[in-house]
């Protein structure tokens, strides 16, 4: 797939008259919050109104969020009809999400489906998986399997059937196997650049306006345990 750079250093996967999506970096928030940190749409608004030279205001509509320490595919409309049939597409879970995750307990399967009922605490912003249901609690639902074993951890492919908050890192965490670098969700040490491996691979999903069928790959971050991978 290609990947298109440019002077905000911002990895443009896929780009048409409707949607951009981009390649997320550790650290970059999707969308403004409290921390005050310039947020990925208003690089991408910038990158849109530098290659367009667009006078005025560039409308990008915000789809769907990772977290902060998270890297991968994150999808922008850029129209008004694009926004909303991608916010149905991704609230009725007509997409496929497939992420990556290093991690450094082994689970004891190599492919599995996990079920928990996970419980959010705002205070701390984490989420608790139990193995049943709690009061305010939502049921969380993926699939996992080996994709390759490195020296100290392994990598895995994870397919989300929900998209609930923290979602993979509580359920791996759960079963014994946080995800490397995420000391909030029991890993024993933080990475250099404070993020976490956890990547949002690939996305398969239906075009908001053209229709098509759109197959979308993130490149992993350049790093020495991903490009084991």
């Amino acid at each position: 797939m290609k990947v298109l750079s440019n002077k905000n250093n911002l990895q443009v996967l896929h780009e048409d008259n409707h949607i951009i999506i981009v390649n997320k970096r550790v650290g970059d928030i999707v969308q403004g919050d409290k921390t005050g940190d310039k947020p990925l749409s208003e690089v991408v608004k910038e990158y849109i109104k530098d290659k367009y030279n667009k006078p005025g205001e560039v409308f990008l509509g915000v789809v769907h969020r990772l977290d902060r320490p998270t890297t991968g595919i994150v999808v922008f409309a850029r129209t008004s009809k694009a926004l909303s049939r991608l916010n149905d597409l991704f609230k009725n879970r007509e997409t496929q999400k497939t992420y990556w995750a290093i991690v450094k307990n082994k689970p004891s399967q190599t492919e599995a489906k996990l079920v928990h009922y996970l419980k959010r605490n705002e205070k701390n912003n984490t989420s608790k998986a139990h193995l049943k249901e709690v009061p305010d609690s939502k049921i969380a639902s993926l699939d996992y399997k080996f994709i390759k074993e490195l020296n100290n951890y392994t990598a895995l492919e994870i397919n989300l059937h929900t998209g609930r908050h923290h979602q993979i890192r509580a359920q791996l965490a759960a079963i014994g196997s946080p995800i490397k670098g995420d000391l909030k969700y029991g890993f024993d040490r933080s990475n250099p650049d404070g993020g976490i491996h956890l990547h949002a691979r690939k996305l398969v999903f239906v075009h908001p306006v053209s229709k098509e069928t759109l197959t979308i790959i993130a490149p992993t971050p350049d790093d020495v345990i991903w490009n084991a991978v």
